[in-house]
C-alpha cells in the first residue's frame, strides 16, 4: 500500500502544481505535456481518484493528524 500512497501523492502535487500554474501563467501543464496524446482526461481522472483515496486514507497515513495527544 506504500506505494499507492507515494503514487496517489505525487499525483496530487502534479495537479497542485498545474492549478498553480494555470492561476499565476494561465498555463496548463497536462496539457502542454499530454494535450497531443489525448492523455489528458486521463491524467485528470488519475488526479481526482488519487485525492478521494488520499482523502479517505489520510488519517491513518498521516503522522501529525493520527498522533495521540
Amino acid at each position: 500500500m506504500k506505494i499507492l500512497h507515494i503514487v496517489a501523492f505525487s499525483l496530487l502535487v502534479v495537479g497542485g502544481l498545474n492549478w498553480g500554474l494555470g492561476a499565476l501563467f494561465n498555463m496548463n501543464l497536462v496539457e502542454t505535456i499530454f494535450g497531443g496524446m489525448g492523455l489528458s482526461n486521463i491524467v485528470y481522472i488519475l488526479v481526482g481518484v488519487s485525492a478521494v483515496y488520499i482523502g479517505a486514507t489520510h488519517m491513518n497515513d498521516c503522522k501529525m493528524c493520527s498522533s495521540k495527544s
